[in-house]
C-alpha cells in the first residue's frame, strides 16, 4: 500500500479570522497550520499526533479578508516516534487572479499509542530525488534544532531568580 506523505487544505480568510488591519491573524494561521499538520502526521502514521515543535514561521507576507489560503503539507522526515511536516502556504486573490507564496515553515509531530505514549511511525520510503532532498535538509534542521535547545539550556541555567526581581508583581484574589 502507497504511503499517505502529502495532505492539501484550503480556507477562505473570513473577517473573523483577521486582525484590526484586515490581515489574517497570526494566531489563526498558527491553529490552521497546527491543523494540517496534525491531518498530515495522523493520516501518515495511522494514529493520534501531537506537535512538538514548529520552526521558521516568519510573517513576511500579509494574507488578506476574501482570499484563498492554501497550505501544501508533506512528510520530510521520519525518526522513531516523529515526523518533520513540510507546510507551504499559497495566498489566492480570486478577483485579480493572483497567486502568492506567502509562507514556508515546518512542524515536529510525534505519534501517540496507547495511554498517550510516543508511539514508532512507519519509516517513510524515499522515491525520487525531490524527497531525497527533502529528507536530507529535514535532518540538518533537526540537527541544528538540536544544538539551539543546548544553547538555549545554557542561556537558561545562567538566568536566576534575581532576574526576575524587576519585574512588576501582579495581584490574585
Amino acid at each position: 500500500m502507497a504511503q499517505i506523505i502529502q495532505t492539501e487544505m484550503t480556507e477562505l480568510v473570513t473577517p473573523d479570522l483577521a486582525n484590526f488591519s484586515g490581515k489574517m491573524h497570526g494566531g489563526e494561521l498558527l491553529k490552521l497550520l497546527d491543523k494540517v499538520a496534525y491531518t498530515c502526521a495522523m493520516r501518515y502514521a495511522g494514529h493520534y499526533a501531537v506537535t512538538l515543535s514548529v520552526d521558521n514561521v516568519f510573517f513576511k507576507e500579509p494574507i488578506y479578508i476574501g482570499e484563498l489560503v492554501t497550505c501544501l503539507a508533506t512528510i520530510n522526515y521520519t525518526g522513531r516516534t516523529s515526523m518533520e511536516i513540510g507546510i507551504k502556504v499559497i495566498s489566492e486573490n480570486i478577483q485579480e487572479k493572483t497567486v502568492r507564496h506567502t509562507h514556508t515553515c515546518y512542524f515536529t509531530m510525534v505519534a501517540m499509542g496507547e495511554n498517550n505514549r510516543p508511539t514508532p511511525v512507519p519509516q517513510l520510503e524515499l522515491t525520487d530525488e525531490v524527497q531525497q532532498r527533502r529528507w536530507n535538509k529535514a535532518l540538518k534542521r533537526r540537527q541544528a534544532r538540536f544544538k539551539l535547545q543546548e544553547m538555549m539550556k545554557q542561556i537558561e541555567q545562567e538566568d536566576s531568580d534575581e532576574d526576575l526581581q524587576d519585574l512588576p508583581a501582579i495581584a490574585c484574589p
